[in-house]
C-alpha cells in the first residue's frame, strides 16, 4: 500500500484494489461518481476495482449500493463515501500536483479505453436504466487546498472534461465505433472537492491561473497513466 499526503492533510492509500482518499473534515464534493454522486459533504472518495462484467456473463451480483456500502464497512471507514468504480489496473494510477501562490490542485486518474467512445455516438444501450460496467474507465479526481464555489466546481468539470478530450486526441485515440476521435469513455467519471481555506475561487476557465494549473495537471496526469495502455 502507498500512502501520501499531498493536499493539506487529505491521506490518499494507494493499492492493488483501490485509491481511497480520507478527509479530516467532511468537504464539499460535487462528481458525477455513481455511488453518493451529485453535491454532497464527504468524509471519503474512493475509485474501486471490480471485475469486468461488460457482457453481464460473470454475475449475478450484489447492487452497486450494497458493494459500497459493505466494502466500507470492512475497511471501517466512518462517514460519507462518494465512490467511482473501474475494472481498469489500478497501476494506471497517477497523481499530479500544481502550486502557485499558496494554492495547490492535486489530479488523480485511473484510466482505461477499451471502451473508448466519441460524444455522439450510437449508444449500445437503449434504455434509460442500463447501469452494466464496461471495461476501461477513466475517472478523474480533483482535490485543492482553495475553496471553490459551486459554480467553480462546474467549471472545474467542463475544463477537465475538455483536457481529457484534448490528450485523447493528442494520443490519436479514435472510437470503435465510428473511427472519429474519441472524447473519453463510455463510463467516466468525475470528482471536484472543494478546499477549506482561501483564496475563495468564483472562476477557473482557461483565462484564469487556477484553469490553467488544473488543466495542465490534467493532462500530464491522464497522459501518464495511458502510457501503459497505448
Amino acid at each position: 500500500m502507498n500512502v501520501e499526503q499531498k493536499i493539506t492533510q487529505d491521506i490518499i492509500e494507494h493499492t492493488s484494489e483501490y485509491v481511497h482518499i480520507e478527509f479530516p473534515n467532511s468537504r464539499r464534493v460535487l462528481s458525477s461518481a455513481p455511488h453518493n454522486g451529485g453535491l454532497i459533504d464527504s468524509d471519503h472518495l474512493l475509485i474501486l476495482r471490480v471485475m469486468e462484467n461488460f457482457n453481464g456473463t460473470k454475475g449475478p451480483f450484489e447492487p452497486l449500493a450494497d458493494t459500497f456500502r459493505n466494502y466500507c464497512r470492512r475497511k471501517e471507514w466512518a462517514g460519507i463515501t462518494v465512490g467511482m468504480m473501474t475494472s481498469a489496473r489500478m497501476t494506471s494510477f497517477r497523481n499530479v500536483c500544481r502550486s502557485a501562490r499558496g494554492v495547490e490542485v492535486s489530479v488523480l486518474v485511473t484510466a482505461g479505453i477499451s471502451n473508448a467512445r466519441r460524444a455522439g455516438d450510437p449508444a449500445e444501450y437503449r434504455s434509460f436504466d442500463e447501469d452494466r460496467l464496461k471495461p476501461g474507465t477513466i475517472n478523474i479526481i480533483i482535490l485543492t487546498n482553495a475553496i471553490l464555489t459551486q459554480a467553480a466546481q462546474v467549471e472545474a468539470v467542463m475544463v477537465v472534461t475538455e483536457a481529457k478530450a484534448a490528450v485523447l486526441q493528442d494520443l490519436d485515440v479514435t472510437s470503435p465505433v465510428t473511427g472519429k476521435t474519441a472524447t473519453g469513455t463510455g463510463t467516466d467519471a468525475i470528482t471536484v472537492v472543494s478546499g477549506s481555506a482561501p483564496p475563495e475561487i468564483c472562476y477557473c476557465g482557461k483565462h484564469t491561473l487556477f484553469g490553467e494549473m488544473l488543466a495542465s495537471a490534467t493532462m500530464d496526469a491522464l497522459f501518464s497513466s495511458l502510457e501503459g495502455v497505448l
